[in-house]
């Protein structure tokens, strides 16, 4: 099950669309999805998030609280509206891509991938691209 919720003025406009990717993107993987709670949110909100349970005093685009088990995705993830249109800009991208790639980032941490090295980075990256282009064939 995917829930999204929202703390801000954002809706997504498809949430059928989105599950449906997101299940697909957990599929390709060899994962299923047990329930994933997507939070949209301001960066105030997602800040105090960061301060509190990381110890993080910064602006971030996603926090992911990881409750898996074995190959099935449980999790709460905390997206910051406001970075994903300030990334978007900075890095001249959509917002529609920024979101899928931030959204798809957090599913990907949650399957264990990691974005704390050079090359752990650059896998990530590709996956990113790989699962977003799976978007697009649902449409």
């Amino acid at each position: 099950m995917i829930n999204f919720n929202y703390l801000t003025d954002f809706h997504l406009n498809t949430e059928e669309l989105f599950s449906n990717w997101l299940s697909n993107v957990c599929i390709s993987e060899g994962f299923s999805i047990g329930e994933l709670n997507y939070i949209f949110c301001d960066d105030d909100y997602l800040l105090k998030i960061n301060q509190d349970y990381l110890q993080h005093d910064y602006l971030t685009d996603i926090i992911t609280f990881d409750y898996v088990e074995g190959k099935t995705l449980f999790g709460d993830l905390y997206i910051s509206i406001d970075r994903i249109k300030d990334n978007a800009n900075e890095f001249n991208f959509t917002f529609d891509n920024e979101l899928k790639r931030v959204m798809v980032h957090g599913v990907l941490h949650l399957m264990g991938y990691s974005d704390k090295t050079h090359s752990a980075i650059t896998e990530m990256r590709f996956k990113e691209d790989e699962k977003i282009k799976l978007f697009h064939v649902e449409q």
